[in-house]
């Protein structure tokens, strides 16, 4: 308590630096890749996909973000041995932080897409297991995050085969190409619209006091989807079909129509990233600020006021803005050649997918999701059309992430009891 009451001021100050350089880790590896679909089809520029993030990633973090967080994320470790020295905690919470952030630098300069958070994962197992104890970790818990590498990417990526599937019995391989895009391309943003609103709506918006039952979430996320496929018809309704030009001609006309899609796509996982990841940056940041505030007590959730969001979201956009290109350009270009027809279907088979991990309580990474839809993408089109080095380098870049995380989480938590101790 003694060392809290000393040291808190300088505690929060390094919190809130260390939770800026994780934030901006989440948006030059995350978000990136999350936008790289948009970016590598073609739909939108990088600066579009920056400015999209920057509004819908704060409206995504602010809105649906939550303004209550759990204290140790995903329930990964287990602190009550240590309630008698809170500093423990604040140390490894900072560790953590340090090292996830580390980590994220490391793969984003590489162009590796990773998983935030496994990164945080990783540093929380590596601190409990030196500050606290390896009994202190819930393996059962890590055994489940595990079984995400495999489920995220094949879910995600079986998802996004069927979507392509569809695009070609439906579209490409009819008599009149384009004038069943415009036909069913309505039906798709419909399904964006419903499903990006339904996560936010199973989140809860508790903190804005909306608390909706099972039936009339449904009901909303209709309503939206209904609104959205509105507005993309209005968008889409004057590319004109000409009979006279070739089969390529229509081709190319029908990826147009799939360009407006894919910006409601890109908008819609921009918000569900605000939304759901901003908290691996921000939890540990809230934890600590937490403890020095009430004066060293350890509480399972912790208050997310505003300011902590809002340094989430701009951190997250900062790091899009400076090294984000890397991991866009492995998402968007280099796994598979992606057209915005095959990108859109990658993005809705990620924001499927989430949805029904969110319902179901399944163990996923937004990440591996992500990558795992767009080599389902790729597939489609046969083994030949994807890159199966980069493919490599990405999964061994995956399977490093929780051990490096918690390797690194270790050596600062001894370099900050050591400061401070």
């Amino acid at each position: 308590m003694e060392i809290i009451a000393a040291y808190g001021t300088i505690m929060v100050v390094m919190a809130v630096v260390f939770g800026l350089f994780m934030t901006w880790g989440i948006g030059a590896n995350d978000l990136a890749n999350a936008m790289g679909t948009s970016v590598g089809a073609g739909a939108v520029t990088i600066k579009q996909a920056i400015c999209i993030a920057i509004i819908f990633e704060f409206l995504g973090a602010v809105i649906a973000g939550g303004h209550v967080t759990k204290t140790i994320r995903k329930g990964i470790i287990d602190p009550s041995s240590i309630i008698g020295n809170p500093e423990i905690l604040v140390y490894g919470m900072l560790a953590a932080l340090l090292a996830a952030a580390f980590w994220l630098l490391i793969a984003s300069a590489k162009g590796w897409p990773v998983s935030t958070t496994h990164s945080i994962v990783g540093a929380l197992i590596g601190f409990a297991m030196v500050g606290i104890g390896p009994e202190a970790v819930h393996w059962g818990k890590v055994g489940s995050v595990v079984a995400s590498w495999v489920l995220s990417p094949a879910l995600g990526g079986t998802i996004a085969y069927l979507l392509v599937l569809s695009t070609r019995k439906l579209i490409f391989d009819t008599e009149h190409p384009l004038r069943n895009a415009k036909r069913y391309a309505p039906m798709y943003i419909f399904l964006v619209g419903f499903i990006i609103s339904l996560v936010t709506l199973f989140k809860g918006l508790k903190h804005l006091n909306i608390n909706l039952s099972s039936g009339q979430s449904f009901l909303v996320a209709i309503l939206i989807g209904l609104l959205t496929a509105i507005i993309g018809w209005f968008f889409i309704r004057n590319i004109r079909e000409d009979m006279r030009r070739s089969r390529d001609f229509h081709f190319a006309a029908v990826e147009k129509v799939f360009t407006p899609m894919m910006l409601f796509t890109a908008c819609s996982m921009a918000f569900a990233h605000g939304s759901n990841d901003v908290a691996n940056g921000i939890g540990p940041l809230a934890a600590v600020v937490s403890i020095i505030s009430s004066g060293g007590e350890v509480m399972q959730k912790s208050e997310l006021p505003l300011w902590i969001l809002l340094l989430g979201g701009g951190g997250i956009v900062l790091g899009l803005l400076t090294l984000g290109y890397r991991v866009m350009l492995t998402v968007g270009k280099k796994i598979t050649e992606l057209t915005p027809s095959r990108g859109f279907c990658a993005e809705l088979a990620a924001a499927i997918t989430v949805v029904l991990a969110s319902r179901t309580g399944l163990p996923v990474s937004t990440t591996h999701i992500l990558v795992g839809s767009v080599l389902g993408v790729g597939l489609a089109r046969g083994v030949g059309a994807l890159d199966l080095r980069v493919v490599l380098n990405i999964i061994i870049s995956w399977l490093v992430t929780l051990p490096a995380g918690a390797l690194m989480a270790m050596v600062f938590f001894f370099t900050l009891k050591g400061i401070f101790g």
